[in-house]
């Protein structure tokens, strides 16, 4: 795809062509670095209005600012700006074709445990105002001020001016969620399902009743079906967290006694309809994966009345089971060859879309659609600096563990370099329930960009390779996980691809452990360490759940021997860490607390041991700050270039 048109700026509407750079030139940190220039596109109901985040350097307003684009007059507004301090904006949504609502998270405390609170902003078009979705008026029928404002259960598509919430705080048991109606023009709410003890969330039909509830209590959930608000309840299904016969309510089709549901099929993650007159509640395969997991929301065609397919994937990428909407994808598959093609979103007529194109060398592009005018065109430049010209090719691989078992894993490599004896970045996922893919990752493409080889892995316990794989993990920190990563590292060196005595382990989050772990547990294998927001004592990371709602599903996660998982911390190890490490970590990161490199920083510093730490000041565990994630960046840079 020949880059040639942006249209969404934080400054001004232009169309720009954009320059290529020789091959294997050095690009500026803050090309990598920097927060993407756009991102969460999404479309107003009626097709004439997009609205998205933009990064901005305008003085006084850095940060990110929402832009609403009219496609016709191409004129925009941007009617609000965070430092990504403050608050930060998880996503936006359209409630009807002139309020756009924006959810956003902000750190707090409560009776002195640590929190993440959300809250959904509203912006009228037609009044150019902006306010809380929630009164201060319907806020005094709350006992307490809810932590989570942002559960949004139903958006009433048949009376656009209400919208369903889910949260706690009000009613008789405060602590559970109830639903609420809410007035999307003056922000009165009125009590529709009561709140049940250990029901945490509810799902409507398409005729907007509350008819699923799911309930847990420590680790076993129940799955309950009513009628209707206040209607008695049946329990469809009873299973453990983690156990192979879970079944996850998505939503319903237009028939109201039809439910879509995700469960396992032949040891994979697969989507099921199910019909509740059934007394067997039999499950009939829907879609499904060979060798790899279904995961997403349902998507619902308003315009056909049925679901059509689901959306997962950082941009919400649609991927259909529907012939038609095949059609339509496969049509985009030719016109862009090299590129993943995802529509994100369509107006209610489906007759203007939107479309997310990307692969490993392309940072994300997105188009425009109009089935009418017979045109797409690209309006938005994920990262406008990042051409595909300058970035590495990644190919994907896979390896045997020392037991056997087939790691898939990605290896990129500098532009127009042999793969041969090359220094390189260890580089395994955060989660670890989550899992790596050959697509963008702007880390990766910032290390290979600088000289460096990238090998990240999918490490026993990563999702999306079904249920054995993903059991494997459990309460496996430090054991089999880990082996995991060391052997992939050998592979590469053996396959003469690293360059042995160039080896850096680097991670964020879990990915940060599992880097402490591997220059804690291997003599001569790593040169140095970096941990962003690194978990460095599993003991603590579980005591610390102690007063979350989610305890025991971090224990039976994690483990809770609790002598066993201080010892498989890489605190407990640090006098067996004789490389440099480096550590970064926000001191209002509410995932992974600054306390675990604070002390990490403090036990290899009084063993006198080669540590560099850097506390980000408001920082978060996401990087969401600009200015934290070049700091980050230039850090990690310098570091490399030393012991590298």
């Amino acid at each position: 795809m020949k880059r040639i048109l942006l249209i969404l700026t934080a400054s001004i509407l232009l169309l720009s062509s954009l320059t290529s750079f020789a091959k294997n030139q050095q690009l500026p940190v803050e090309a990598f670095a920097s927060i993407p220039d756009v991102s969460h596109v999404t479309m107003s109901p009626n097709g004439t209005k997009i609205a998205s985040l933009v990064r901005s350097e305008a003085k006084g307003m850095e940060g990110t600012l929402v832009n609403i684009l009219d496609i016709d007059t191409r004129e925009s507004s941007y009617p609000i700006q965070t430092d990504n301090e403050k608050f930060v904006i998880l996503s936006m949504s359209w409630a009807n074709d002139d309020l756009l609502l924006i959810k956003a998270k902000f750190p707090a405390v409560r009776f002195g445990t640590p929190t993440t609170e959300t809250r959904i902003i509203k912006y009228s078009l037609s009044k150019k105002s902006t306010s809380n979705l929630l009164s201060r008026f319907g806020l005094k029928k709350f006992k307490w001020m809810p932590q989570i404002q942002s559960n949004i259960i139903d958006y009433l598509p048949d009376d656009d001016k209400y919208l369903l919430l889910g949260t706690n705080g009000i009613g008789n048991k405060t602590q559970f969620e109830s639903v609420i109606k809410v007035n999307l023009n003056n922000g009165n709410i009125r009590f529709e399902q009561p709140a049940e003890a250990n029901v945490t969330d509810w799902i409507t039909d398409r005729q907007n009743r509350i008819r699923i509830g799911i309930y847990r209590k420590e680790t076993k959930y129940r799955i309950y079906e009513q009628e209707d608000a206040h209607k008695d309840r049946r329990i469809l299904w009873e299973f453990e967290a983690f156990e192979e016969d879970q079944v996850w309510p998505m939503g319903f089709a237009q028939d109201k006694n039809i439910l879509y549901v995700q469960a396992y099929h032949e040891g994979f993650e697969a989507i099921f309809k199910v019909d509740l007159r059934d007394p067997e509640l039999a499950k009939e395969l829907i879609f499904s994966k060979e060798f790899n997991d279904v995961e997403g929301s349902l998507i619902y065609s308003k315009l056909k009345q049925k679901v059509i397919g689901i959306d997962d994937g950082d941009e919400s990428e649609y991927t259909f089971w529907d012939k038609e909407y095949i059609g339509l994808v496969n049509g985009l598959n030719k016109a862009l060859p090299e590129y993943r093609n995802y529509i994100t979103q369509f107006s209610d007529n489906e007759r203007r879309y939107i479309v997310y194109s990307t692969n490993s060398k392309e940072a994300g592009t997105y188009l425009f659609g109009d089935r009418d005018a017979g045109k797409l065109f690209p309006i938005a430049y994920r990262y406008k600096k990042l051409t595909p010209d300058l970035l590495a090719n990644t190919q994907t691989l896979s390896y045997k563990a020392r037991d056997g078992l087939e790691i898939q894993a990605f290896l990129t490599t500098p532009l127009d370099k042999e793969a041969k004896q090359l220094p390189t970045i260890i580089f395994p996922h955060g989660g670890p329930i989550s899992y790596d893919s050959n697509s963008f990752d702007y880390w990766t493409q910032f290390l290979a960009n600088r000289g460096y080889a990238v090998l990240r892995m999918n490490f026993r316990g990563s999702a999306g390779y079904g249920y054995d794989f993903m059991k494997a993990g459990l309460q496996n920190w430090g054991l089999d996980m880990q082996n995991d990563v060391e052997d992939g590292t050998r592979w590469l060196i053996d396959e003469g691809i690293a360059d042995p005595n160039k080896v850096c382990i680097v991670g964020a989050s879990y990915g940060g452990y599992a880097a402490l772990m591997g220059v804690a547990t291997t003599k001569d294998l790593y040169q140095c360490a970096v941990s962003f927001a690194g978990v460095t004592d599993i003991e603590y990371l579980v005591k610390s759940s102690r007063r979350y709602s989610n305890f025991d599903i971090v224990k039976k996660q994690i483990g809770d021997d609790y002598d066993a998982l201080y010892e498989r911390s890489p605190v407990s190890k640090a006098k067996d860490i004789n490389v440099p490490v480096l550590l970064i970590h926000g001191d209002k990161d509410r995932v992974v607390r600054v306390q675990h490199s604070e002390d990490m920083f403090d036990e290899l510093e009084d063993l006198n041991k080669p540590v560099e730490y850097i506390e980000l000041e408001n920082g978060d565990h996401y990087l969401s700050n600009n200015e934290h994630r070049i700091k980050t960046f230039v850090a990690i840079e310098a570091f490399l270039q030393k012991h590298l």
